[in-house]
């Protein structure tokens, strides 16, 4: 289907001849010239420069047909990346928001955390504070309690010693009587033995 190469540089020398010639020369042999060149190789040349058309027309033909192909590789590539981009651009949105709710699940978990403990540390604080009141005023009341019994029993004990000092008193008194008595018993026994 391709002219031969030697063919066509063959041509080409002999197309270059004729148009030194043509130049040199003047337009009579011009015509005669186109005639003989006409005849000699026109219909060669007619059916190079057809198969030169052919060929042309089958590259331009090809060279669309490429083009086109490359077209719709690149068309269909480029779409294929914008799906991908897409799609990975939604996975990344969708992630962050995973990861969104997360974190804010996270802090919201840490804020009822520390809230929470704060609750307790504030309880445990009025407990403790509860508590100390409570076993100072049950200190107090111990405390006034005995003081209670104490002033109860030295008051038990200093009417107990009341009494014990008036029966002594009174048992002295008593001695003194007895004294007496035996004093005068002795006087008398004597008074009786004497006599």
């Amino acid at each position: 289907m391709n002219p031969p190469e030697e063919y066509i540089n063959n041509f080409q020398e002999q197309h270059q001849d004729i148009n030194k010639f043509n130049n040199n020369s003047n337009v009579p042999a011009i015509n005669s010239l186109d005639k003989v060149r006409d005849i000699l190789v026109g219909n060669q040349m007619r059916e190079v420069e057809k198969k030169f058309t052919r060929l042309e027309e089958r590259l331009i033909k090809e060279s669309a047909n490429v083009r086109d192909e490359a077209k719709k590789r690149l068309d269909a590539l480029e779409n294929y990346i914008k799906k991908e981009v897409e799609s990975l651009t939604e996975q990344l949105k969708i992630e962050q928001l995973e990861r969104d709710a997360i974190v804010r699940t996270l802090a919201e978990e840490h804020k009822n955390i520390t809230s929470s403990l704060e609750k307790k540390v504030t309880q445990f604080n009025e407990q403790t504070t509860n508590s100390q009141r409570d076993l100072r005023e049950q200190i107090l009341n111990q405390s006034k309690n005995l003081q209670d019994e104490i002033r109860q029993k030295y008051e038990e004990i200093l009417v107990l010693l009341e009494q014990e000092t008036k029966e002594l008193r009174r048992d002295q008194t008593d001695r003194s009587h007895l004294a007496a008595l035996f004093s005068e018993l002795a006087i008398r026994l004597n008074y009786d033995t004497k006599s």
